[in-house]
Formats: C-alpha cells, structure tokens, sequence
C-alpha cells in the first residue's frame, strides 16, 4: 500500500531496504551530536495525517480490532490497520494533528520519532534513532527557539540521556520485541497456507463507491478445515488471537464508511 523510500544510513530494524513509513532522515542519537536537542511533548499527529495503513503488532490487535480492519499487505504479510479509503488519507487525524477519540493509536505511531536501527548492518545490536527531519525534534539553542506550548524533553544531560531517552528506548525495545513475535506468527499462518487475496468494495454515503485491493486476509474457511495438529500448532504459537482478531476486525469497515461521512460533512 504506501511506497517506501530508498534506504540510506542506518539499517532500521524489521525494515529491510527501504525506510519504515514516517522516516526519512534517521540519525543514531549520540551527546556530542545530539547534546543540545529534544522533543517537544505534545500530541500532534500531522505527521500521520497521509497514512491510509499503519503496521500493527499481534498484542495490539484486541484494542485496534475495534477501529480498525486489519489485513496483510506485501510479500511478507504484515499486518496493518487500515486508517483510509484513499492513498494519502488518514480518516482518522485532523486537520490540527489530533487523533479521533476514543480510537486507539497505534504503538508504531506513539514510537515516531524513534526507532532503533543497526548502524553497521551486520553486528544485530540496535541503536536508538531519531528522525531528524521531525518537526518536533528541537535545538534548544536554535534562534529563534519557540515552544509552541509543549514541553521540550532534551535527549541528554551532559553525556548521559536523560529519563525520557531511556523510556523512549525501552518503548521502542518492546515494540521491536512484539514486531518479532507478530512476524513469527505471520510465518507460521503462511505454513498452514491460510492467505488468501482479496478486494473490499465499499460504499459512501451518497452512494460514492470506492474498491479496495492489493492485501490478503486469513481464509476462515480455510481455518476451519485444519486438522487437529494444525490447530493445536496454531495455538501453542499464540498466532489463534491475532487470526481472531483479525477476523473480527472485518466489523470495523463501518468505522472507516463512519469516518468517511463525518469527513465529507465537516
């Protein structure tokens, strides 16, 4: 569904050549690079605002299931939420940046602007990143500085990161931790050969008519003829939640039809 950008420096974890949706200019935080900046803390979401699909991991599902249809998309069947009916529509963010109460946002959204990255390729240990390019990362000594009415949480206290980089490190640790159990279960779904392509039509309000393509869903009918050792397989995994999950969520196309109304309304 949204194109991805070609991969510079550094290897982004779970990316693999290309960058992740949001980031086009990741830096590894460092104090001598990065001693003077921060976040400004606020709830603004504009960066999200042309995300029609936004990846979401397996132990997310049971919250995001009640917004949002989760399907699969490319050859390696990740799981997204579907946030629009259109390319560059996110139904779900306003024109200030705000997030449609009470939808959940998911954690790949809550992460930006980190994430954790492998700055030589090879070694597998993950460094946390900042992309640079985001309006809410802040020099503290930039002329003019202006707060914008949040509160800037600087990366470092001399050398050492202060509080809010160690949470935002362990947030994006975790989040690579389910990203890799959510990627396990996917592979394990793809063994039992229960992917199946499909499109979605869905109708507007006054009629308009939008056809939806290009992702795959779980076969429940295909589900249902395993065998026994098939199943409990599926389950000792823990892949059953998410294939429930994301079959319930098929409910959720009427949020989207919702929002779209409300949308064409305002």
């Amino acid at each position: 569904m949204a194109e991805a950008k070609t991969e510079k420096a550094p290897v982004l974890a779970g990316s693999g050549n290309a960058l992740p949706l949001f980031y086009s200019n990741p830096e590894a935080l460092n104090p001598i690079r990065h001693g003077s900046l921060g976040l400004i803390a606020r709830a603004d979401f504009g960066f999200a605002r042309a995300a029609h699909s936004i990846p979401v991991a397996a132990s997310e599902m049971p919250g995001a299931m009640r917004s949002y249809p989760i399907v699969f998309i490319g050859p390696a069947k990740a799981p997204v939420i579907i946030t629009g009916l259109r390319q560059n529509e996110n139904l779900f963010v306003d024109h200030d940046g705000r997030w449609t109460e009470p939808h959940y946002i998911p954690a790949y959204v809550r992460r930006y602007p980190f994430i954790l990255a492998d700055e030589s390729a090879t070694t597998g240990r993950l460094t946390l990143c900042i992309d640079r390019a985001s309006d809410r990362v802040v020099d503290q000594l930039a002329a003019p500085f202006r707060d914008d009415g949040g509160k800037l949480a600087l990366f470092f206290n001399g050398t050492e990161p202060t509080e809010a980089t160690k949470q935002a490190l362990a947030f994006c640790s975790q989040f690579q931790n389910d990203f890799n159990a959510t990627r396990a279960m996917v592979e394990k779904i793809d063994a039992h050969g229960l992917f199946a392509v499909r499109q979605s039509k869905v109708t507007l309000e006054g009629g308009e008519t939008l056809n939806l393509t290009d992702f795959q869903i779980i076969d429940e009918v295909a589900l249902n003829k395993l065998g026994d050792e098939a199943f409990l397989d599926l389950r000792r995994s823990g892949a059953l939640a998410m294939i429930y999950c994301h079959l319930a969520s098929s409910n959720s196309w009427s949020s989207l039809v919702h929002q779209a109304s409300m949308r064409k309304r305002a």
